[in-house]
């Protein structure tokens, strides 16, 4: 559900001295990605955070780089070449946010699974594993492949429904191959407006540069943000999404990088 960003989640809380502290801790010497930590494993911060968990499954066409985004999120190497993935795949990552409605900061805890198109065909359990218990899905298309857009319709039909307490976000690839785009700024928009789900952008490469780190942090607080608004609808907490006018779109894709 599109809603106004940065009403649940303090948007800027990783520019200020608290969350650059946190931030650190985070992401590489660097600063070209996450850090990756292992099962029994948790970022160097303070215990008293407290710390929730979530379930996450990504879907997508094969090729639209589902493993490189997850890689790129979860802070591990982004493949330089395409190989499909044997069966189930899940990768761990955290992220620090500052929560409005409680005045603190919470460390989400998101687990990616990502399985292989073909393994979810061959195997029936596949698929189940992954969206048992799934907190959100989030849909890849790329933007040099028109029919992974056009396969999101299908895509969402079929694993979700409208009362299932499922945050959804879809998330367009590979946003550094402008010259390569085959879906436009129009079919963005149209989408959005049908299924009132936000599209997010990620390049699936590693820029040293602070641009794709501000993506990165935008991408997760986004991520965090309709998750935590799901979590406040199923307390009861939240009657409804806060929604945008008609006349807004969420922060997600600029002209220039679609043709």
């Amino acid at each position: 559900m599109m809603f106004a960003s940065g009403k649940l989640i303090q948007a800027d809380w990783h520019t200020t001295a608290e969350g650059r502290d946190m931030l650190s801790c985070l992401f590489t010497r660097n600063k070209q990605g996450l850090r990756t930590f292992g099962l029994l494993e948790r970022p160097p911060l303070s215990a008293h955070i407290e710390e929730v968990h979530y379930k996450i499954f990504v879907s997508g066409k094969s090729g639209v780089g589902k493993t490189c985004t997850v890689a790129k999120l979860s802070g591990h190497d982004i493949p330089k070449s395409h190989i499909e993935t044997a069966g189930i795949q899940t990768s761990t990552c955290y992220w620090p946010a500052k929560v409005l409605d409680m005045n603190k900061v919470m460390l989400f805890r998101l687990q990616f699974w990502d399985a292989g198109e073909a393994a979810s065909k061959k195997f029936d359990h596949i698929m189940s594993a992954c969206t048992d218990r799934v907190d959100a899905i989030l849909f890849l298309f790329s933007i040099t492949d028109k029919v992974s857009f056009d396969e999101l319709h299908q895509q969402i039909s079929r694993l979700t429904s409208s009362g299932d307490n499922i945050t959804k976000l879809v998330i367009a690839t590979k946003c550094d191959q402008h010259a390569l785009g085959e879906v436009t700024r129009k079919d963005i928009r149209d989408f959005e407006k049908t299924w009132k789900i936000p599209i997010l952008k990620v390049k699936n490469i590693l820029d040293n540069n602070q641009s794709d780190t501000n993506d990165t942090v935008y991408t997760m607080n986004a991520l965090c943000e309709h998750l935590w608004q799901r979590d406040l609808i199923l307390a009861g907490k939240l009657n409804k999404p806060i929604l945008l006018p008609d006349s807004e779109t969420t922060k997600t894709i600029t002209s220039e990088e679609f043709i």
